[in-house]
């Protein structure tokens, strides 16, 4: 239970729902249990008329009893109505409270965190994990509060009767509560068994769904299909295993309820030919056991419940007591101008234990255009990975207008840069959201004009539902080039006090590149831009250009002083006219 602690607090935030929850189950309890005596009562009393011989009030005996149990009945409902809206209602609130806690603690973890998890196991943990965790808050809870009160009136009603015949009655409950623990354990395994199969299916749909066009150029269907089919055949076998234990589960209460009824008609019967009770009490203790039965049984799968809850609680925890790497350190508004200075900076990755960057010096003054070029791994992205603080520095300082990055309102450094990464990612939803992702409030004339900025606006207005266009998942039904032009529309709508551009015109055909770049040239005037590109076209323009190799500058200086030096940025400068 160590690990569910976590979630008293939420209990606490709810006491008042769970509270008057306590109360309902006690008094819907108290209607459960009167019904019995109601029974008792009217059978002896219908015996003692029979035996007088007097039939007179037997009609108005059975009618009086018979609306007693009614109404108690329907105050029963009415109580666990109640009781549910007060208890599970609190569950679904605390599930609620921790999915936003979950997904906030996500939005605060570094890139480093999302390298090294898989992004199934962190959606398993804020969808499955949580529901397991409400079932244990909601279901739980009440049952086990419901059984503790029943069980404690039901045995003290039984007591009052007689106890020779409680000792006979309750004897097999505890092997009953027993055996249900062992089969629910059984079944979990099981279960555990056919949660994963069942995800590894969904993986598999989800990867040939999302590689269709791969699938179909290989004419890889058939082998597809097979694995699917394999993998279906071991989750139907899983199931079939699951439901074999599961049938064991109703015949086994259904026998110890019986043997608990055939003592109480066995043992009560001695006693009432004794004189210790009466018949009407035989039939009182067999209502009783019933009643007992499902609590009784329900032990097992509560137990259960905490156990499942604990596990999954165990592994929320994990994440939300995780310490941020990057976190802010000052939330006063500050603005940012644009100056960039960098001094023996170097960064190492903690999950590969690579050294990205090595004793990099560099100043971008406010207002210029810096390109950054280099091989594949040479560090391009690392220095922009660094400026956008989604990574700190394992050595040296950087400054941005002249103070330390760390001092700096993490929130304001990161709204006033314009970040279009290499896979420009676009989410599923229209193209006017997507441009107008990052803004609260879209404004459809600046849409427009963005997209003309990215040399967009022509092909936009092409298609069926133009703005309102659906682009599928990842941008997926548009090509290459137009979902770079896109996530660049969304970086000029934006409008930063710097752009950083990382290697994102790589589809884009050469005339429209150079349209954007002017465009952005225009643009900002009197802001800093970073254009990270592996086509020297690209850069040429910029102000001050770096070369990087294998984290370090090895040159540096303006397009034409670079063709001068005769070295590695002219050799590949050649070599591009060549090819083109």
């Amino acid at each position: 239970m160590k690990h569910l602690k976590y979630l008293n607090k939420f209990l606490w935030k709810y006491k008042t729902t769970l509270i008057l929850g306590l109360v309902f189950v006690f008094i819907t309890n108290i209607f459960a249990i009167y019904p019995a005596e109601f029974v008792r009562n009217a059978l002896d009393g219908l015996l003692d008329k029979l035996n007088d011989k007097d039939t007179k009030d037997i009609s108005l005996l059975l009618i009086k009893y018979g609306c007693l149990i009614v109404l108690f009945a329907i105050l029963k409902g009415v109580f666990l109505y109640l009781t549910r809206q007060t208890i599970i209602v609190m569950s679904r609130k605390i599930e609620y409270d921790l999915k936003n806690e979950v997904y906030e603690k996500y939005q605060k973890l570094s890139i480093e965190f999302y390298k090294k998890n898989r992004t199934g196991d962190l959606m398993n943990r804020i969808t499955e994990d949580i529901t397991k965790v409400r079932m244990y808050l909601g279901p739980a809870i009440m049952y086990a509060i419901n059984l503790s009160f029943l069980f404690s009136l039901i045995i003290y009603k039984m007591l009052l009767v007689s106890t020779v015949l409680t000792t006979y009655v309750l004897f097999p409950l505890p092997i009953l509560a027993l055996s249900v623990y062992f089969v629910s354990n059984r079944i979990n395994k099981k279960s555990e068994k056919v949660q994963a199969q069942l995800s590894t299916i969904t993986a598999i749909s989800q990867e040939s769904f999302s590689g269709i066009r791969i699938i179909k150029s290989f004419t890889n269907e058939e082998n597809s299909l097979y694995v699917f089919y394999q993998s279906c055949k071991e989750y139907t076998q899983r199931q079939i295993e699951l439901i074999k234990i599961e049938a064991m589960f109703i015949p086994l209460i259904i026998t110890l309820i019986g043997i608990s009824t055939v003592l109480t008609i066995y043992i009560g019967g001695l006693e009432v030919f004794k004189g210790n009770i009466t018949t009407g009490n035989i039939a009182e203790f067999i209502i009783y056991v019933n009643m007992l039965a499902w609590p009784v049984a329900s032990v097992g799968w509560v137990t259960s419940l905490v156990q499942r809850a604990a596990a999954s609680q165990e592994r929320i925890n994990e994440f939300l007591q995780k310490k941020e790497n990057i976190y802010n350190t000052n939330n006063t508004d500050t603005s940012i101008i644009g100056k960039i200075e960098f001094n023996d900076v170097s960064l190492i990755y903690s999950d590969t234990n690579i050294e990205a960057l090595t004793k990099i010096n560099l100043t971008i003054n406010t207002g210029k255009q810096i390109g950054i070029f280099g091989k594949t791994g040479s560090g391009k992205t690392s220095i922009v990975n660094l400026i956008c603080r989604l990574y700190d520095a394992n050595d040296g300082e950087i400054k941005i207008d002249n103070k330390n990055i760390r001092s700096h309102n993490l929130n304001i450094l990161r709204s006033s840069i314009g970040y279009v990464p290499q896979d420009g990612y676009l989410f599923s939803g229209t193209i006017k959201d997507n441009i107008g992702f990052a803004k609260d409030d879209i404004n459809e004339a600046e849409i427009e004009n963005a997209a003309r900025k990215a040399e967009m606006l022509d092909e936009i207005n092409s298609f069926p539902n133009k703005f309102n266009t659906i682009i599928g998942e990842r941008g997926i039904q548009l090509s290459g080039g137009q979902r770079q032009r896109l996530a660049i529309a969304r970086v000029f709508y934006k409008d930063p006090q710097l752009y950083i551009f990382d290697d994102c015109l790589s589809a884009v055909d050469a005339n429209k590149e150079q349209k954007i770049l002017n465009n952005l040239k225009q643009e900002t005037k009197n802001k800093t831009t970073i254009i990270i590109s592996h086509r020297i076209s690209t850069i040429e323009e910029s102000d001050n250009i770096i070369v990087l190799d294998k984290g370090k500058i090895i040159e540096e200086g303006s397009h034409k002083q670079l063709l001068k030096n005769q070295s590695f940025y002219s050799q590949i400068h050649v070599n591009q006219i060549h090819n083109q």
